[in-house]
Formats: C-alpha cells, structure tokens, sequence
C-alpha cells in the first residue's frame, strides 16, 4: 500500500501587504484515476487524490512554489484569494485547476473569477497545448521537455517491482532529486503562462464569452446522469456477439485472425479475383456490391459489424462515470479554433449515432433487462447496441430531458448573410426547404417535390453539400452515390444548386475578397455587410455579426490558380495535425463565419435558458438538453426563448422544435 501524504495545514504567518489582483496557478496531482480516460471530475473523487504541488505568482511576478507533498503550508493570503472575488485566478486549461483545488481544500470556486488562458489562445486561432502555443508565438521560454516523464513518475501508480520494493506509488523522498526537477518544472508552467498572457495581452477575452465559459463551466461540474445497467449489459451483449461473429469468420475463411485487416484482405483478393486494398468503412458497400459469392458477402458482413466502435462509447462511459452515475466534463469551450465551437471530451457527445430502431424502447428495455437472445432475435446486437448509445443519457430521479434544436440552423444563417431573399421567405412561411430548393433547382411546382422522391433526394443532398463552395466532391463525401445517385449527375446537380443560389455564390467570393484586401492592407478595416475583416498584430480577424472576432494567424497572400492571389494563414492541418500554412477561400471563410455565427446563436440560448432557471444537461451544435421535472409544460418556454430574435438578427428568420423523453434519442 503507498504511503500516504498528510493535508497541509495553511501558513497563517505568510500575508502580502499590497493587495493582489491576478493570481496565476499550475498545481501538480496525484490520482488513481487515469485523467484522459476518467476526465478530471472523477480523477478527483478518487480517494487518493491530492494536490502535490502548487506554483503561484502574484500580479506577474516571481513564481513560488508551495510543496504540499512535503507538507508545506499554502499561504494564508494565497488561500484566501482563491476565493475572493477581486482577484483574478488564472490558468491554462483552468477548468482542471478550479475543479482540483475544489475537491482537494473543500471550497467552492467560482468560475467568474476565473480567465483560462487556454480559452485566450483558442480564440486567437493558436494551438490548444501551452507548449505549442508557446512555441507558435515564440515566446522566450518553453516548457521543461522532461515534464512527461517526471508526472508519469510522481502523479500516476507505478507497477510494484522487487526493485522498487513493492511500492505501488512514488513519492518525493524516493527520487529526491527528480522532485526537485518536477518542482522546477511547475515553476515553468507558471512562466510559460504568464509569459503567453503578455505576449497576448493585445487580446481581451469579451466580456460576452467569460459568461458563456463561465456557464460552460457550470455545466460541466453538473454533469449528465448515466444509465449503468445499459452500459454494462451493452457491454457484455457486445463481447458475446463479436466472440459470435469471429467464430463464424474463422470457419468461413480459416484464418487464424479475421479481424486483421492484412489478412482479411489477402483472402478477399483471391476470392473475388481483384486487389482489395482498403477495407475502410466507406469501402465496405463496394465490396459488398461487387461480391459475387454468398459467402464473401457474408464475411463482408461479419467485418462491417465487427468493425462497428459502439462499445467503446459504452466502455468510455463506464470510467467516466462518477459515484452518483453523472459523467462530467464532456464539453470543451472553445474546442474547435476556426469556429468556436464546442469539444467533446470523453464521450465526445458531438458524434453519437442517429436512432432509426423500429421500436427503440422495446430494444432499449430488453437491454437493461440483459435478454440477449430476445435483443438478437428481434434486432440484432451491434447495430441495435450503436443505436442505443443515445440512450445511456437519462434524466435524474423524478426528471425528464427537455430537448430542443434549432431547425435547419446553417441553413438559415447562409441565406440570411448572403441575402438569399426565396430562401429566407420560405423559412419564414412554410420552412419546407428540401422542396423550395427542388422546385428552385428543377423549375418544377414546389408541390410535386414529395418526401422520398428522386428530386428531394436530389435537393436536400445539394442543400446538405454545396453551400460552401464544395463540387462534386463534397456530394460524393456527403452519401450522393450511397443513395443511388449516378456521378454523370453529380456535376449538372452542381449547376443547377449555384444558379438557384446566386447571392451565394457571390457571398463566397466577396468574402474572399474582402478577406484578401484586410491582408494586402494591414490595419484597414474591410466591411461587408454585418461582418467585417481587419489585419492587427499579425493575425487577420474576421468579426461576426455578434461581435466575437475569428482569428487566423500570420496571414499572408501567394500567388494562386488564374493568376489570383491565394489566402494562406498558420494552422493545424487537420489530417496530419501539424501547424503549418493552410490555404483558404472564400467558401471556406464563408463556412468558418456560417458555423461560428451558428454557434453564437446557440451561445445566446445557452444563456437565455440557463437564466430561465433550466438544469443544462447536454448541448449538440444547434440543441439544447435540460433535465427538469417531469409533467410540466416547459418544453414551450424553451422553444420560444431559443427562436425569439437576438439584438444582432434583425431580419434572421430563428425557429427551435423540441420533445420530452426519459433518455435521451434523436427524434
């Protein structure tokens, strides 16, 4: 068993005369807890969790640590400013910070007196990491290079060896002279930070978005109540199943490992006489139409649901889940840089499959009553367990989730910008625009585009793929040949989309122009309509209708295709993630200002909601969870406060639709 390291008792002979206004933070931890998996919330709640070390520096100054590990003691004034409302805490990814020194010293902290500096870089388009942000901005110093090494040492278990004396956990006096290197290293975390706020402190994080983080953060410390008895049984059902299926390939093909991509190939190239290289998801349906025997198709089969990654949303849940069956911390503010969106952590609830089950309730009933053989003859299991992940997100005891989401948000906020007038009168009227679309595109009577015929399938593609400049391409990327469409039709659909939308397609290139002309000339401020372009202190900030500025760095102009100059700024690529130059144009710029616009908006309902007294639970680009008692009319209120017009939508045609459920679905 590890010893164990006693609570530090506070210095109440240290006090500062002079009153402090800014307090950075870095603190290192201890928890049995995997934090990437477990999340921070219930990295703390284990029961040998404790803050080892504590970095501080007041107003920018000297850094001082305090090493509780070794019992020392917190300073009285340092502890009391933890708490009071005139000093300004800060941290880089504070949300960890505010939530360890929450569990740890037993006190409440209150996230209005707190600034993520994580927050300030993401906001300015730089990486999310204080190491590579750092290193972006070249700043002057850096982070320890060692760091890894020495939290792998001090702040997780360790293997009990002979060597080590069975120990299961290493604590300062058995390495003395790394701890002094761990307390070095939170030293620099400190000046890392308050170097990167001064070589930003051109940047002010609005006003309007400490209160979203600040509601952000209020959101993750409640968490959303989980289902265990579906997990566990989805789990298990999802084992059995996959021990199933492997047997089955094994006896179809005789390879000692089905599931082994190299192999699989190998037997499907002779068996169907062509090179099979790629057995990826998007793949799979070609093979499978091309598959001229009954059991090649099977194996196919056999491979596309084994492939299938349900369970390890159901096992991501399951460590994640706290002693009171809430998981928390699902959502990190300001997660995606060129929009603002929010991230998904842990379970990442940005991507939970669609529910399409016949009977989802029946399905989900006789999983928690683990009644596999009754699951598997009336829907089977991998399919029907990827179904059900919605569903693990209950209400609380007593509760309902009120779920509502913007109709058809992206659209609207496209139209709306670009001045697509047909577009915006049939949100305004009938919102049918699957079949205004149709009818624009083909100049046939709206009423002759039904639900499930060839010419909406063809429109709401269009609609789906193209308004930010995509071509062939993004229809093809969006399922256009998945749903029985011919390529020889792709490229006429592409024409017919762009001359019904011809205000649009002039957005896309104002933009760029505009964008192109703030780069070509530093410090001037290019207006087009309600959003505006402008170049300062080497980032190229696009400010939305709301107020809140996008921002890419270091942008610059190099020649491009037709003699026309090309928009490159710094980045993350998002196929290699690795910050370098990234090209643009105007449909992508249009798409960045489209979806944060669109996140803005949601930003607002947040707030409107959680003012109206509603527990958020969960929140999905354009919707809106709350768990609240059960039996009340309140969905209404909450539909009605996210549709009704913000100061800055004059003309921008809001409209939310919503229901009542126990679990959580998509309806």
């Amino acid at each position: 068993m590890a010893e164990a390291l006693q609570q530090p008792q506070l210095n109440q002979k240290n006090n500062r005369t002079s009153r402090m206004r800014e307090l950075g933070i870095d603190i290192e931890t201890y928890s049995s807890e995997d934090l990437k998996t477990a999340g921070v919330y219930k990295y703390v709640q284990a029961p040998d969790f404790e803050i080892l070390l504590f970095a501080y520096s007041v107003d920018n100054g000297p850094v001082e640590i305090v090493d509780l590990a070794s019992n020392e003691a917190l300073p009285d004034d340092i502890y009391n400013a933890l708490t009071d409302p005139a000093v300004l805490k800060t941290a880089h990814n504070a949300n960890f910070e505010r939530t360890c020194i929450t569990a740890f010293f037993g006190i409440e902290t209150d996230p209005a007196q707190w600034e993520c500096t994580m927050v300030r870089v993401s906001m300015l388009g730089l990486p999310l990491s204080l190491d590579h942000a750092s290193k972006v901005l070249r700043l002057n110093v850096e982070k320890n290079a060692a760091g890894k090494a020495l939290i792998k040492y001090f702040s997780v278990p360790c293997k009990p060896t002979k060597v080590n004396g069975g120990r299961s956990r290493n604590l300062p006096h058995h390495a003395p002279e790394k701890w002094e290197m761990f307390k070095t290293y939170c030293i620099g975390d400190v000046v890392v930070e308050q170097s990167l706020r001064e070589k930003t402190k051109f940047f002010q994080i609005p006003t309007a978005e400490k209160k979203l983080w600040n509601l952000d953060q209020k959101i993750n410390d409640r968490g959303i109540v989980m289902d265990p008895v579906l997990i566990s049984n989805a789990i298990r059902f999802d084992a059995i199943a996959k021990e199933k299926m492997t047997k089955e390939a094994i006896e179809i093909t005789g390879l000692s490992n089905p599931n082994s991509a190299e192999q699989l190939k190998k037997w499907l190239t002779a068996e169907m006489e062509e090179e099979v290289d790629s057995l990826k998801k998007e793949n799979l349906p070609v093979l499978l139409f091309s598959a001229s025997s009954d059991h090649v198709k099977r194996v196919l089969e056999l491979r596309s649901e084994l492939s299938k990654t349900s369970v390890k949303k159901y096992r991501g849940m399951q460590k994640a889940i706290g002693e009171d069956n809430r998981v928390r911390g699902l959502f990190q503010f300001y997660g995606a840089n060129r929009t603002g969106r929010w991230g998904g952590r842990l379970i990442q609830p940005q991507n939970l499959r669609k529910n399409d089950l016949r009977d989802l309730d029946l399905a989900r009933k006789l999983v928690r009553a683990g009644e596999l053989d009754a699951t598997e003859l009336s829907f089977g299991i991998p399919d029907t367990l990827s179904q059900l992940i919605r569903t693990a997100f209950t209400a609380s005891e007593g509760n309902e989730l009120l779920v509502a989401d913007f109709s058809a948000i992206e659209a609207r906020v496209i139209a709306w910008l670009a001045g697509e007038q047909w577009k915006i009168d049939v949100f305004n009227t009938h919102g049918k625009i699957y079949e205004a679309a149709g009818a624009q595109m083909f100049k046939v009577p709206i009423e002759s585009i039904t639900k499930g015929s060839k010419l909406r399938d063809k429109s709401k593609i269009s609609e789906l793929a193209l308004g930010y400049q995509g071509g062939v391409a993004a229809l093809i990327k969006m399922g256009a040949l998945r749903m029985g469409l011919e390529e020889a039709e792709l490229k006429p659909l592409v024409a017919l989309w762009r001359n019904a939308n011809p205000n649009i397609v002039r957005y896309w290139y104002k933009v760029e122009d505009a964008a192109a002309q703030a780069v070509s000339e530093p410090g001037s401020v290019v207006r087009l309509n309600n959003i505006s372009f402008k170049v300062e202190h080497n980032f190229l900030f696009i400010t939305l209708p709301s107020g809140r500025r996008l921002a890419y760095v270091r942008p610059k102009l190099k020649p491009g295709q037709f003699g026309k100059d090309m928009i490159v700024y710094e980045g993350m690529d998002q196929t290699t993630k690795q910050w370098k130059p990234q090209e643009t144009y105007g449909g992508k710029l249009v798409e960045n200002i489209v979806q944060a616009t669109s996140r803005d908006i949601l930003g607002e309902a947040l707030l409107k909601v959680d003012a109206a007294g509603y527990d958020i639970v969960l929140h999905v680009h354009d919707e809106i969870a709350v768990d609240h008692k059960a039996g009340t009319d309140e969905l209404k209120n909450i539909i009605s406060l996210m549709s009704s017009p913000l100061s800055w939508t004059k003309g921008l045609p809001l409209n939310a639709e919503g229901y009542s459920t126990f679990y959580y679905k998509k309806d």
